[in-house]
C-alpha cells in the first residue's frame, strides 16, 4: 500500500512574497477555499509578525477552511513564534513553522553567529512553539548547502525538542536530484530519533530543478512536499503542485499516493493566476495553454488516431476538457480533415489533398488558422452569417475607474449595435460584444504583453474564450489596448466550430 504524501501548500506565503502578487484578506480567503477544494493537506497562510495585514490573514482563514492545517510562518524568534500562536487560535489544528539558516553562509554571513549557539536557539524556539501549539514543523534553512554532519545533528536536536516535521529546504535551488535525494536519505539512515518525525521537501527553482529534486526527495523517504500553485515563488519560484502531483500519479512505481482531487488542478490554477495578476507561461507543465496542444502534424494525427500516442496524462485529469489541435504550417492532413469536418466538409482523398495544398500556402502566411480562415479556403461553401466582424468601437473612462463603450459588429452582412459599461473600458468593450452574439462565452483568460517601447507602445493581447466546456484563443496586436481587446475577442469567436448548412 502506498504511503501517504502530504501536500504543504505555501502560495499564501512564499508564493506571496513575489512582486505584484500581493493579495487582500478576501482574496486570500478565496485562494484558501479553493486550494481546500484540491485537497491540500497543510495550508500555510501567512508571516504574521511581518505585518498587521498578514496576522489578520492567517486569523481569517482560520476561520473560513476546516480541513487542511492551517501553518503561520516564524523565525527562531520568541516574539515570533508567540505571534503565530496568537494568529492560530482559531484554527481548527494549527501548526507553527518555525527555523533559522543552517549552511556555512548563513550561519557566518547572515545570522553572524556559530554552529553552537544557532543549534541552541534552534532548540528552544522549537520548545517554546511546542508550548504554544500541538504542531511544530522546524526549517532548516539552506540545507541544501549545510555540512552534512552538522545538518545530522541538528535535525535529531529539533526532533528531541518536539518538532513533529522537519523541513529540508534547497533555499537557493543549488542542489542537483541525486545531491537533495543523497540528503534526505543521509538524515532516514543517520538521525537517531527521525522515525518521530515526517521530513519534508522545500525546493526553489533556480536552476530549474525543484520538482526533479522534490521527487528525488520523496523517492528517498520524505513523505511531505511544500509547494505552490503553478510554481509562483521568489526568485525563479517554487516547486510546482501540479508536477509533483501529477507525476506521482503518472509514475506507480513512486511509492506514494497523494488526496489531491487533481480535476480541480486547473480550475485552482486560473483563480490563483487571476487573482495574483500572475499570466501563466503557455508551454508552463500541466496548467499551460499549450499543456495539451498540438500543431505537428505528426503529433496530430496520432493524437487523433489514439491520444496516448503524444500524450500521458488524460487532459481531463487534470480539469481540461480535451486536447487542441492547433492549425499551422507544421499541421498535416490528418488535423486538416479534423477541423473541416467539424465545420460540415467531411473531406477524403483528392478533395482534400486539393484543399490541403491552398491550406499550406495560407497556413504560411498566418501564425494561427480559425473558422473563418478555413470557410474562405472552402470558398463558395463560406456561411457569411457565421462570421463576426468588427465594424466599430468606441469608448470612455479608465480602467479601475469605469468605464463606457460602444460596439458596432456585423454578422452575416446585418450590422449590430450595443452599448454597455464596466469597470473600465476594456470591461465594457466586452460586455457590449456579448449582448450582441447569440452563444454563451466566457473570458477564461486575458493577457497583454508589450511589443515595442515608447509612447506607441503596440502590444499583442491573448484571451481565451470558453464555450461548451472548450477553449478557443483570440489574438490581436494594436497599440490601442482596448481595440486589441476587441479584436482578440472576436478573433476567439470566430474559431468556434459551427456546423454549416
Amino acid at each position: 500500500m502506498a504511503d501517504k504524501l502530504w501536500i504543504f501548500d505555501t502560495t499564501l506565503r512564499d508564493g506571496e512574497q513575489v512582486p505584484g502578487c500581493q493579495l487582500n484578506t478576501d482574496e486570500k480567503i478565496t485562494v484558501a477555499r479553493a486550494l481546500e477544494a484540491l485537497g491540500v493537506d497543510i495550508l500555510e497562510a501567512g508571516f504574521p509578525i511581518s505585518s498587521p495585514g498578514d496576522f489578520n490573514s492567517v486569523m481569517e482563514i482560520s476561520k473560513a477552511v476546516s480541513n487542511p492545517i492551517i501553518c503561520a510562518l516564524s523565525r527562531a524568534v520568541e516574539k515570533d513564534i508567540q505571534v503565530a500562536a496568537d494568529s492560530l487560535k482559531y484554527a481548527k489544528r494549527g501548526r507553527i513553522h518555525t527555523g533559522i539558516g543552517v549552511s556555512g553562509y548563513h550561519i557566518q554571513h547572515k545570522l553572524r553567529s556559530t554552529p553552537e549557539a544557532v543549534m541552541e536557539r534552534a532548540v528552544k524556539a522549537v520548545k517554546f512553539a511546542r508550548n504554544l501549539v500541538e504542531e511544530v514543523e522546524f526549517y532548516a534553512e539552506d540545507a541544501g548547502r549545510a555540512e552534512p554532519g552538522y545538518l545530522v545533528q541538528m535535525v535529531e536536536a529539533v526532533i528531541a525538542a518536539g518538532a513533529r516535521v522537519v523541513n529540508i529546504p534547497d533555499t537557493t535551488g543549488y542542489c542537483l536530484p541525486e545531491q537533495y535525494g543523497a540528503i534526505i536519505r543521509l538524515l532516514k539512515e543517520n538521525v537517531s530519533n527521525i522515525d518521530r518525525a515526517i521530513i519534508a521537501t522545500h525546493c526553489h527553482n533556480d536552476l530549474g530543478l525543484a520538482t526533479a529534486n522534490t521527487l528525488a526527495g520523496v523517492m528517498n523517504g520524505a513523505r511531505q512536499v511544500e509547494v505552490t500553485m503553478n510554481g509562483i515563488g521568489e526568485r525563479a519560484g517554487n516547486t510546482s503542485l501540479e508536477e509533483v502531483v501529477m507525476a506521482i500519479k503518472s509514475h506507480k512505481e513512486i511509492p506514494v499516493a497523494t488526496g489531491i482531487v487533481t480535476q480541480r488542478i486547473y480550475e485552482t490554477s486560473r483563480i490563483i493566476s487571476k487573482l495574483m495578476n500572475m499570466p501563466i507561461q503557455p508551454n508552463k507543465a500541466i496548467v499551460g495553454r499549450n499543456a495539451f496542444a498540438h500543431s505537428s502534424g505528426i503529433h496530430q494525427d496520432g493524437v487523433l488516431k489514439n491520444r496516448e500516442n503524444y500524450e500521458i496524462i488524460d487532459p481531463k485529469e487534470v480539469g481540461v476538457e480535451e486536447s487542441s489541435i492547433v492549425l499551422t504550417a507544421r499541421s498535416g492532413r490528418a488535423a486538416l480533415k479534423h477541423h473541416l469536418s467539424l465545420l460540415g466538409f467531411p473531406l477524403e482523398g483528392s478533395e482534400l489533398d486539393e484543399v490541403y495544398e491552398r491550406f499550406l500556402v495560407l497556413a504560411d502566411s498566418k501564425r494561427d488558422i480559425g473558422r473563418k480562415e478555413l470557410l474562405s479556403l472552402m470558398g463558395e461553401h463560406m456561411d457569411h452569417a457565421a462570421l463576426v466582424h468588427l465594424d466599430d468601437v468606441a469608448y470612455q473612462g479608465k480602467q479601475g475607474q469605469g468605464g463606457s463603450a460602444s460596439v458596432t459588429l456585423s454578422l452575416g452582412g446585418e450590422q449590430k449595435s450595443s452599448t454597455a459599461t464596466g469597470n473600465g473600458p476594456v470591461d465594457a468593450v466586452i460586455r457590449s460584444i456579448k449582448q450582441l452574439i447569440p452563444h454563451q462565452v466566457i473570458l477564461d483568460e486575458f493577457l497583454i504583453q508589450a511589443m515595442t517601447k515608447g509612447s506607441d507602445d503596440t502590444c499583442k493581447v491573448h484571451m481565451r474564450l470558453m464555450s461548451q466546456g472548450k477553449p478557443y484563443h483570440g489574438f490581436a496586436s494594436e497599440t490601442d489596448i482596448v481595440l486589441a481587446s476587441a479584436k482578440a475577442f472576436v478573433d476567439a469567436l470566430n474559431k468556434m466550430p459551427v456546423k454549416q448548412k
